[in-house]
């Protein structure tokens, strides 16, 4: 993005929230802040069932937290390798939530829609 050579960025979501926050994998929003400051459009891809009127905000979206193994060290067909302590805190979430304010638009199965047509339910229309 520094570079010039990205003009839009598109991501998937796991959840929708009807004010357009999102929830999606782990580094989603960062890559949203980077859009965001290099003026690059920042598009959420999704089918319509993963907005969930019942949510309205992203704050409302419980987050999986993943064994705290996962982050203090790695297994594999080298074996095991452990770089911190097995007590170690560790805050491993499965998911982050990015922010409505941050999307330029979402495109879903219905159509492409702002964050007040999202919140207006209009990603509905014709598939009720």
């Amino acid at each position: 993005m520094a570079a010039g050579k990205v003009d839009k960025v598109m991501v998937g979501a796991d959840r929708i929230c009807a004010n357009g926050d999102f929830a999606n994998k782990v580094g989603t929003y960062m890559l949203a802040v980077a859009a965001h400051y290099h003026q690059v459009p920042f598009y959420v891809v999704a089918p319509y069932t993963t907005v969930d009127p019942a949510c309205a905000t992203g704050a409302a979206i419980p987050i999986e937290q993943r064994d705290g193994a996962e982050v203090r060290g790695a297994a594999g067909a080298f074996g095991e390798v452990v770089w911190a302590p097995s007590d170690a805190p560790v805050w491993n979430p499965a998911f982050d939530v990015t922010p409505a304010k941050l999307v330029t638009a979402w495109i879903l199965d219905t159509g492409v829609f702002d964050s007040a047509a999202i919140a207006r339910g209009e990603h509905l229309r014709g598939w009720r």
